[in-house]
């Protein structure tokens, strides 16, 4: 009680100085976090390029998203730590220097595997990230002065969403797949030199590591994510002589169960702190930001495949269609942050903006039709699911680190990360078996009902690459693709709507706290 107090005393004395500027640190390092933004949603829309332009397979061009995930998810307890040791400022600038390394490598790659391998360093820079500047902001300002901040990352996930698409498919339509990666480099060396000259250099621990902890949580974590993936692809069968799929996925369960219970009874200095989850808003908020970065992940997926695939669009075309989405989360996530959540809870924010979420979803499913136009009716989902953006991110993070004291920020934040993360990474391991499974299902099913002659004539097969296939195709050909591989993109897309109404229940777990209001 004493070191801590001792703590929040050095930390007032930062906070006081006339050297730091709380709000030139945030706004520098809302350029590193931005990138982070757009890197896990841009590849969304070339997805379909890369896929082509590298002759790769679904499964592998989705590895693509899950090494940047994974490789994001596994280390961001460890950097939590690494900041609270080294500082927070320092690993930051660790991992914006890796990041943009990282992102010369993915734009420079000739094929999938370098892809693959830049994109997992990649996500090493953004976990070395991540909880740094989370918890910077947590001791640059105090719990009633914290929703702006948290406001402003909530504005640049909604601007993420609104830049990623539009900016992957300009890019990947006038320049190459390759543009969407070399853009960070230029952006990540003015970060880079913005955040060594704003953000103050605060006081450190010495925490010790839980190095068991980290190689039991990095195993369980690889084993279930690439169970998921590559079962569709093995028609979940075996991998590695013999051993089978769901053989994979059980020893990562049991894996992870054995993390929790060293976690609890074994370390010395645990990975994660238990005594934060005896914080019901805080156990709440790691849950339910769980099922957050499932669904951001899973949606775009389908939906871009949809749209380029079975409707013809360019990815520039394809993205415009999430334009409504990203403009109103982008205008409402500070209102939310700095009026609504003091105002309503979070309780009340998060549940409607999860529930108005499922909404959006759902209607988009209604229209995936080939016989629906476009315009106007993909446009109005896409404008409820921006609402219910909007109303989810600030409040989750705001409540999550509300009551978190300073020793914890470190942790706390990079456990709250950790969770997105995780929740996104097997997101888009299971929408990738999801969708191998709804597109052979429905092509194997189409191609099977259709007379011998007509077979013949298509040179289609389940096993072949729709995308390679419809190069060559006919008019003809590509409108039967698209009346039977669109039911496979909406099949694919009730696995989101599932888990956000499933975060929407943990949501109602909330405290009746009201979050103060924010000084200005």
């Amino acid at each position: 009680e004493r070191l801590w107090h001792m703590s929040l005393i050095r930390d007032t004395a930062v906070e006081a100085s006339p050297q730091v500027k709380p709000w030139a640190a945030v706004w520098s390092m809302l350029i590193g976090f931005f990138m982070l933004m757009i890197d896990a949603l841009i590849v969304a829309v070339a997805n379909p390029t890369i896929q082509d332009k590298l002759s790769a397979s679904l499964s592998d061009t989705m590895w693509v998203t899950s090494a940047y995930l994974l490789c994001v998810a596994v280390p961001l307890l460890v950097a939590g730590r690494l900041g609270d040791r080294f500082g927070q400022r320092n690993v930051f600038l660790v991992g914006m220097v890796v990041f943009t390394l990282a992102s010369l490598v993915c734009g420079l790659s000739t094929n999938i595997g370098l892809l693959i391998l830049g994109r997992a360093i990649q996500g090493i820079g953004g976990a070395l990230m991540m909880p740094q500047s989370s918890a910077i902001v947590v001791r640059l300002f105090p719990p009633e002065r914290r929703g702006a901040p948290m406001g402003m990352w909530g504005a640049v996930s909604g601007l993420g969403i609104l830049v990623a698409p539009l900016l992957g498919g300009v890019l990947v339509d006038h320049v190459g797949w390759e543009a969407i990666f070399l853009i960070n480099v230029p952006v990540g060396m003015v970060g880079i030199i913005l955040v060594a000259i704003n953000v103050p250099k605060l006081p450190v621990s010495r925490p010790r590591f839980d190095w068991v902890g980290t190689a039991l949580s990095g195993l369980g974590v690889f084993l279930i994510v690439f169970g998921i993936q590559e079962g569709s692809v093995n028609n979940w069968g075996t991998v590695f002589g013999g051993v089978t799929i769901w053989e994979v996925i059980l020893t990562g369960v049991i894996v992870m169960i054995g993390f929790v219970l060293w976690e609890v009874r074994g370390a010395e200095h645990p990975l994660i702190p238990i005594r934060l989850f005896r914080h019901r808003d805080f156990s709440v908020s790691t849950l339910a930001i769980t099922c957050a970065g499932f669904v951001v992940t899973t949606f775009p997926v389908p939906a871009l495949y949809y749209l380029q695939m079975a409707r013809a669009n360019t990815a520039t075309q394809a993205a415009l269609y999430t334009l409504p989405m990203a403009l109103i989360s982008c205008a409402l996530s500070p209102l939310v942050g700095a009026r609504l959540l003091p105002r309503f809870g979070a309780r009340a924010c998060s549940t409607f903006g999860m529930l108005v979420w499922a909404a959006g979803v759902v209607w988009f499913i209604m229209v995936m039709d080939p016989s629906t136009p476009l315009v106007p009716w993909a446009l109005f989902p896409a404008a409820v699911i921006g609402v219910g953006n909007s109303f989810v991110w600030t409040p989750l993070a705001t409540t999550a680190t509300r009551e978190l004291p300073s020793q914890d920020a470190g942790a706390g934040t990079a456990i709250y990360n950790m969770t997105r993360q995780l929740g996104s990474v097997i997101g888009a391991a299971s929408i990738s078996a999801l969708m191998t499974d709804r597109i052979g299902a429905n092509l194997t099913e189409a191609i099977a009902s259709l007379p011998a002659a007509a077979r013949s004539a298509l040179h289609l097969t389940a096993d072949r690459d729709p995308s390679a296939w419809l190069a060559t195709a006919t008019d003809a050909e590509k409108a039967w693709f698209s009346e039977h591989f669109s039911p496979a993109m909406a099949q694919s897309l009730w696995l989101p709507v599932a888990v956000v109404v499933a975060g929407a229940v943990v949501t109602l777990f909330y405290s009746r706290h009201r979050t103060a209001a924010p000084h200005s």
